[in-house]
């Protein structure tokens, strides 16, 4: 079965709440089980959409409990160890999405690359520039939900 970690800001854009919720439902419609932060945000936002297509979504909590846990995770592991959660997230993907922008968004996208295992996709957000100010070379930028998955690699056949 694919995982595919997805990765946001609690405090999000419309914009990356709706990419977010059809992400989630794009996701469950090819039965992948979608892996999240489990709180708000874009994390609500791709769990919400996964779910309203009967979709699998695990959210990996960085408290020790299920206290403030999206009603429409799936199935809810509370770590308790903090923002180092953004590993356990990334490196539970297949592939890993990032959509919008903040530092604990910027830190799983950072842990992806540096993981090097997964494909990174990023849909919005903060653009990572290199010393000479080029894009950094290995993030895969999409410009759509449906792009996101494609340029996944993980759906060759669609």
């Amino acid at each position: 079965m694919i995982q595919v970690s997805v990765c946001g800001p609690r405090d999000c854009t419309s914009e990356d709440e709706s990419n977010a919720h059809e992400i989630g439902r794009l996701l469950a419609e090819r039965g992948a089980v979608v892996i999240c932060g489990g709180y708000t945000g874009v994390m609500a936002a791709v769990a919400a959409g996964a779910r309203s297509a009967g979709g699998t979504v695990v959210g990996i909590l960085s408290r020790a409990d299920r206290e403030y846990a999206n009603p429409d995770l799936s199935i809810v592991i509370p770590t308790g160890i903090g923002e180092a959660r953004n590993s356990v997230i990334v490196n539970s993907g297949d592939a890993v999405i990032v959509i919008g922008g903040s530092w604990g968004t910027l830190s799983e996208l950072a842990l992806a690359m540096r993981g090097g295992r997964a494909p990174v996709v990023q849909l919005g957000g903060w653009r990572l520039l290199d010393h000479d100010g080029r894009p950094v070379a290995g993030i895969r930028h999409a410009s759509s939900p449906e792009d996101a998955l494609a340029v996944t690699g993980l759906w060759p056949d669609r």
